[in-house]
């Protein structure tokens, strides 16, 4: 149940449930340019009974997905190269990151965006996908809750070259990755962007690669 007393203007997809140990008090927008900056204010009863106002910033670029496709009869995930701008400015060299294939959701069900997004990255077109996880990547400061996927593929699920979409400035490289070096990535730090990598780890844990 909505909060009467919530500001009446939500942000879009925003939704602020009722509860005792919370009240929201104002939402600002800040920035609302590639996606939106959000000023919050609210008062947070703490564990002593007493309340206290607080102001954060949360940015808002929408939810996502993501998928790991795995080929098990070549022995290989199908992961993506890109260059990541913020990553870039943190310490990552040359700013390229190894990834699964994703994207944000914009108002689109989960397993059709990514179905999309798949089918744009790496030109592989799926269809039967299970989701493992429903996860906040970054719970202090961005809104996004990121839905992933796993997905069995053949080559001949492979029916375009991919890359990405030119307008929105993708330049994407399809890689091939074999199973016996999916950890050794992972511990040199080749791949260390997050979501591929609860997807990999979950994907050697439970085993869904075979042995």
């Amino acid at each position: 149940m909505s909060d009467p007393d919530l500001p009446s203007d939500l942000p879009n997809g925003w939704s602020i449930p009722k509860q005792d140990h919370v009240r929201v008090r104002d939402i600002d927008c800040l920035s609302d340019n590639w996606y939106r900056l959000y000023r919050v204010g609210f008062d947070l009863k703490r564990t002593d009974g007493s309340w206290q106002h607080q102001t954060r910033e949360a940015y808002d670029r929408g939810n996502g997905a993501g998928v790991l496709l795995y080929n098990l009869a070549d022995r290989t995930v199908i992961l993506t190269k890109q260059f990541r701008m913020p990553s870039f400015v943190n310490g990552n060299e040359d700013g390229m990151l190894i990834e699964v294939p994703a994207g944000v959701l914009d108002d689109r069900d989960p397993m059709l965006a990514v179905i999309a997004e798949v089918e744009e990255e790496t030109g592989y077109k799926i269809g039967k996908l299970v989701q493992v996880f429903d996860l906040f990547m970054s719970p202090g400061s961005v809104t996004e809750r990121l839905h992933l996927f796993v997905a069995e593929v053949t080559r001949e699920h492979r029916e375009g070259e991919g890359g990405g979409l030119l307008e929105e400035g993708e330049d994407i490289d399809v890689l091939e990755v074999p199973f016996d070096d999916i950890l050794p990535m992972i511990t040199d730090g080749r791949i260390r962007d997050a979501k591929t990598v609860i997807l990999l780890q979950h994907a050697l844990l439970t085993g869904l690669l075979g042995k």
